[in-house]
């Protein structure tokens, strides 16, 4: 059963984000789009290699498999949209790229060149992956949760039967407030404003709204008597000191009715080696040096295009790849 996409939980997610598509995308910059297209045609029987987000995504359909047979008949499940500027013929391709994979994935949105930014709304979109930074920025740009995916520089195996979510706290679930006081002030004067703004809540960040989505989901497996068996776990990844600045994070998820199945402060100390620990399917953190560091220890990392830490824009690592899709 396809849910309306007013009921479900939309992910979509771009083709270079779910495959592995290198080979075509150096034929599209040093070829152009006509050879590129006439490639895709004459191998559209040969399916393309997994990319950073499809382990992500085959966990969604395990959650969905979960909920389906306790609420045979909800739709409040994830539905899984392919989004793509490709050209409607390389659409075979992927067509039966996914039937390899036995992904149910029935939405696609090809645009053929454009940019599909202006199509997300109108799939309900509760969160865009793309492995294009322009086209995450344009998406945050318009109000929707967005994030460029890297793949990890080594593989490591992640939960068949839990989806694991980590996000990192200001400027991905809370606002830049925070972040902007460091820069402008420095840590000391960043400690006293936490300290005095305790019990004031955070304005909310990009993903607030996806994590609050996944704790919808997650209250469907508790109602049930499974919250210690519940397929979803997600985690705050945080640089924020426990003592100084931590109860600020986590007052803030009270206030919204939200919380993290844990929460890690790390005091500034890498997040990479705590995330080889959890293996989530996806790690969002607004800075590139968070998120390189989680690559190296076989994370796939989300980039978050988002805050003070954007202006000037960083660099991004040799792993992003080119402007299409």
């Amino acid at each position: 059963m396809q849910p309306k996409p007013q009921n479900a939980v939309t992910i979509a997610v771009s083709s270079r984000a779910l495959f592995r598509m290198d080979e075509e995308q150096r034929i599209y910059t040093e070829q152009g789009v006509e050879e590129y297209v006439r490639y895709q045609l004459e191998h559209e029987n040969e399916p393309f290699s997994p990319g950073p987000a499809f382990p992500f995504v085959k966990a969604l359909e395990a959650v969905n498999r979960r909920l389906r047979e306790l609420y045979p008949d909800s739709e409040d499940v994830f539905d899984i949209v392919l989004v793509t500027n490709n050209h409607a013929q390389v659409g075979v391709r992927l067509i039966n790229s996914i039937n390899h994979y036995d992904l149910f994935i029935e939405r696609f949105c090809m645009t053929g060149g454009n940019s599909p930014i202006c199509y997300l709304k109108a799939y309900h979109t509760n969160l865009y992956l793309s492995a294009d930074a322009e086209k995450v920025r344009e998406a945050i740009d318009e109000g929707i949760a967005a994030a460029t995916i890297f793949s990890p520089s080594r593989d490591v195996a992640v939960s068949q039967s839990q989806l694991r979510v980590a996000f990192d706290g200001d400027a991905v679930l809370f606002s830049d407030e925070s972040e902007r006081i460091v820069k402008a002030h420095g840590l000391d004067r960043f400690f006293e404003h936490e300290k005095a703004h305790e019990n004031k809540p955070l304005a909310q960040g990009p993903l607030k709204g996806f994590l609050e989505a996944l704790g919808r989901l997650q209250k469907k497996f508790y109602s049930k008597g499974l919250r210690l068996e519940c397929p979803i776990r997600t985690y705050l990844v945080t640089a924020r000191s426990a003592a100084s600045s931590g109860a600020r994070a986590l007052k803030t998820l009270r206030s919204w009715g939200l919380e993290t199945d844990e929460a890690l402060f790390l005091a500034g100390a890498p997040k990479g080696p705590l995330l080889e620990k959890i293996r989530p399917h996806i790690f969002f953190d607004d800075q590139m040096f968070h998120v390189a560091g989680a690559q190296e220890m076989g994370t796939v990392a989300a980039h978050v295009p988002y805050g003070v830490a954007q202006t000037p824009r960083r660099t991004a690592p040799a792993k992003q790849a080119p402007s299409t899709q």
